[in-house]
């Protein structure tokens, strides 16, 4: 027996009633509390995630990973996941994202980019000190420091190579005045800005036929190269369009853009300059909207299938170099050999290269505003 508040008896009947009743009171205090969280849960069956990644990799996320992940979280979560992507040059991604583009994952192609993701506040405002960016853990914490690919600075020449370009002084020549170099934009791309570093540290490491480490003879140089540069485009996979449609003579680029555009019958080979850099490509889990939208589980899980041995096989596939040891290992045979490979720390990381290369008073800007304004 149980009493009401009036102090009568309560029949079995009765008691069976309440209890249904109660139960229905609580799923609806369920529903309600759950519709009034403001965005959609990882408990959810199904699961929205924003892609904001660099053009390079389309065709490893959008072809590879991403379906093989789908499948493998439904049957590990239950869960259904939708993608939706976005694909543009590095630093314009970056920046779209730190202005109001509500990315959950940003893949992207350098660290710097990341990083000012991470600095910025929400709605696209500085983060103030003290305050939490869009970026709110360590991204680079894991033992591969957030890079999940890597590729090479390599030019791309026609079939057969007819100009005998081999390496950086080739692009400089004074006697190759007439050479159509392509290059992205460094202002909106991350290839870009690997191309640009990739030149000038080849120069300080002795590579460019001008003296070692000597900063005003590798600017010189870089401006050597700058000065057969055609056209600049947005970013690097329309920079590598452009020339699969038969404008320039070479083209600086990412190994693997190559090495896809292959893949699909484009007719062009390529040389490693016998100093490059390593591309490295971070991706981070962008805090402030996956948790927004409430699909932090899910994020997370896609950042880590792509260091799994399936997922960077799946890079290495479409052309990018595999940061997984014993995978890079088992596809070392696919790549060609390079020579002096060196990382960004050698110009001491990116912040410094940010500033020292890119800056209002960078190597690169004074070097671009004297070819624009010299007669």
């Amino acid at each position: 027996m149980m009493l009401k508040h009036d102090g009568t008896n309560l029949s079995v009947a009765d008691v069976g009633q309440f209890a249904k009743l109660s139960h229905i009171i609580i799923l609806a205090l369920s529903f309600l509390a759950a519709a009034g969280c403001g965005g959609p849960s990882d408990s959810n069956s199904e699961a929205t995630l924003t892609l904001g990644a660099y053009t390079t990799p389309r065709e490893a996320y959008n072809k590879a990973i991403i379906p093989e992940f789908q499948r493998r979280w439904k049957a590990k979560t239950g869960q259904e996941v939708e993608f939706q992507e976005s694909y543009q040059g590095s630093g314009a991604q970056s920046r779209a994202i730190t202005s109001g583009f509500e990315a959950d994952i940003a893949a992207l192609s350098l660290e710097s980019d990341v990083t000012r993701i991470a600095e910025a506040g929400q709605a696209g405002q500085p983060g103030q000190p003290g305050q939490p960016g869009l970026i709110r853990h360590d991204w680079q914490a894991n033992q591969y420091r957030g890079i999940v690919s890597t590729s090479l600075v390599v030019i791309a020449v026609r079939p057969g190579n007819p100009l005998g370009v081999r390496d950086w002084p080739d692009l400089a020549d004074l006697t190759r005045r007439g050479l159509k170099v392509l290059t992205p934009d460094p202002k909106t791309s991350g290839g870009a800005q690997w191309n640009i570093v990739a030149i000038y540290g080849a120069a300080l490491r002795g590579y460019a036929g001008v003296p070692k480490g000597d900063p005003r003879a590798a600017r010189e140089f870089l401006g050597s190269v700058l000065r057969n540069v055609s056209i600049m485009d947005k970013g690097a996979r329309e920079s590598i369009t452009n020339f699969e449609k038969g404008v320039g003579d070479v083209a600086i680029t990412y190994e693997n853009e190559v090495l896809v555009g292959r893949q699909a019958g484009q007719k062009y080979d390529y040389v490693i300059p016998r100093s490059t850099v390593l591309i490295e490509n971070p991706v981070a889990l962008v805090d402030a909207y996956a948790d927004k939208h409430g699909v932090r589980q899910a994020a997370e899980g896609f950042i880590d299938f792509l260091w799994t041995r399936d997922a960077q096989r799946v890079f290495a596939r479409y052309g990018l170099r595999p940061v997984e040891p014993a995978t890079a290992q088992e596809v070392a045979a696919q790549f060609q050999p390079a020579g002096d490979v060196w990382k960004i720390d050698f110009l001491g990381g990116w912040k410094k290269v940010s500033q020292d290369i890119f800056g209002p008073n960078g190597v690169y800007t004074k070097s671009f505003e004297e070819l624009h304004t010299s007669p």
